[in-house]
């Protein structure tokens, strides 16, 4: 099951609760024995500024992505909607 959600997540836009489309799901952290899902790490679109969001930047696989913990994911249907 959760090798299903992450494919299902793989590839989404994210967008803010305001309506903001900030990237798309580059990668996953999941614990494999639980299923549980910790942080999503987004590739920002280039018009983006990290700086200008709340949350923790990273380098993974050679380009900046946002650190968004799950906890802040408030739907997942078309894109997936993260609170800012």
């Amino acid at each position: 099951m959760p090798d299903e959600l992450a494919e299902n997540l793989s590839g989404k836009e994210v967008m803010t609760s305001k309506g903001t489309y900030i990237g798309v799901l580059h990668n996953i952290d999941m614990n494999v024995k639980t299923g549980t899902i910790s942080d999503l790490f987004v590739s920002p679109y280039e018009d983006i500024d990290p700086d200008q969001l709340p949350f923790a930047t990273s380098d993974e696989d050679g380009e900046e992505t946002l650190n968004i913990p799950v906890s802040r994911v408030r739907n997942v249907d078309d894109a997936i909607v993260v609170k800012q």
